[in-house]
């Protein structure tokens, strides 16, 4: 069976995914929908998408529609003529009329164990909160926000070391294994769908600049996490005694006891990659990696000999 495919997604993860279904036999991807380039660094130049750029490598239609809204891709859709639809990270709210148009449907690929952490930032909030397992969702699209049926889940367990980046890796080799096996599905008819259990749901919120901040009363371990959750970027992050900006790279519990200030600088050493232990509501945490306003990611060896910090220097925003 010849399948012919329009992708929709738009970073890292949705690239991985869309050369995963590129690569597959007998699938033909017909199109891709990406968000508008977008304006980057000092210059402000506009950065194509990563999808874009797999797409023009490998000669595939690109649409770059600011909107779907109001029928205004209703034209080149039926042009494209899709057996199916898959979505990945696009980054757009799918309307009525795309949601039906493909004859084996909508699928998407969402980065948790639906229904919990329907929405932006699934990866991050599930090491934010502790999570110690996480997954893809193969899923059908409905008009909701996640709230689609469910095809299959493929589990994926958080380790310790995982931070949003490594975590984000996993998540997206699985995504492109769970969208190959959904074609599969389909073709041989083996595809299930089960309904969401709405009352279990869970919603992981756009990461906003205030999620960023350490607040350095709370747990050792709700801190640790947080600074996995968010490294590589956009990073959590506190303020020097000089008010400047220091973000956090790396950070584990310490087995310190932690002193009478949230976020004073218990302890500081050089040896090694270098640690900064800073003192949390309920003990410490070892930082060992940082960086600094207006420089580049730095051990904390590194800014340690710099005599950026000392014992007793109180962090906080």
């Amino acid at each position: 069976m010849h399948m012919k495919i329009l992708f929709m997604g738009t970073p890292d993860l949705a690239a991985v995914c869309l050369e995963a279904v590129y690569n597959k036999a007998d699938v033909e991807v017909v199109g891709v929908l990406t968000q508008p380039d977008k304006p980057k660094g000092r210059g402000m130049k506009l950065v194509p998408p990563p999808v874009k750029v797999f797409a023009e490598e490998h000669g595939i239609p690109v649409y770059q529609p600011q909107t779907l809204k109001n029928g205004t891709f209703e034209d080149e859709l039926k042009k494209l003529d899709p057996d199916m639809i898959i979505v990945a990270a696009y980054g757009k709210i799918l309307p009525k009329y795309v949601l039906d148009y493909p004859k084996y449907g909508c699928v998407n690929a969402h980065g948790s164990i639906l229904p919990k952490y329907r929405g932006a930032s699934p990866i991050q909030r599930a090491i934010i909160d502790g999570e110690k397992v996480t997954g893809i969702t193969a899923m059908y699209m409905a008009e909701g926000l996640d709230t689609g049926d469910i095809i299959k889940i493929y589990p994926c367990d958080i380790t310790p070391d995982d931070d949003f980046g490594s975590l984000h890796d996993k998540l997206a080799n699985l995504a492109g294994v769970a969208m190959c096996d959904v074609i599969d599905m389909t073709e041989n008819g083996t595809i299930t769908r089960t309904k969401q259990d709405d009352e279990k749901s869970s919603y992981a919120a756009k990461i906003e600049k205030e999620d960023t901040v350490i607040d350095f009363t709370k747990n050792a371990e709700d801190i640790v996490n947080l600074v996995r959750g968010l490294s590589p970027a956009p990073l959590a992050v506190t303020r020097t005694p000089d008010g400047k900006l220091l973000k956090l790279t790396h950070a584990r519990l310490s087995d310190m006891a932690k002193t009478d200030n949230a976020g004073e600088v218990a302890a500081l050493s050089d040896k090694g990659e270098g640690e900064i232990v800073l003192s949390c509501g309920n003990g410490c945490i070892s930082v060992t990696g940082v960086v600094p306003e207006g420089k580049k990611p730095m051990k904390s060896a590194d800014y340690i000999r710099g005599r950026r910090i000392s014992v007793g220097d109180i962090l906080k925003y």
